[in-house]
């Protein structure tokens, strides 16, 4: 058995409020969920309102396979528009 850990910095320029970051947080975290067997929860800068640490969580039996599907998910997030990926670590248990 995997457990795959990825954690990502992002930043959310567009954000002037906490309301605002949890809007654009709540629908990228939606739209990660959606379609994949993952688990996705904000677990840092909670109350800073550009930026954010969001973890994705992921369980297989594959290490290349759970590693390959959480390096989609990176490249997703890059192509989304209202947040920006400063970095990104991916640890397999």
């Amino acid at each position: 058995m995997v457990i795959a850990v990825l954690q990502m910095d992002l930043t959310i320029d567009d954000a002037d409020t906490l309301k605002d970051k949890r809007r654009v947080i709540k629908s990228l975290k939606d739209r990660i969920s959606h379609g994949r067997n993952v688990s996705v929860a904000e677990v840092g800068g909670l109350d800073v309102y550009r930026s954010c640490i969001l973890a994705v969580v992921m369980v297989g039996n594959e290490a290349g396979y759970v590693e390959g599907a959480l390096r989609k998910i990176v490249d997703f997030v890059k192509a989304t528009p209202t947040v920006g990926l400063e970095e990104f670590q991916i640890d397999l248990v």
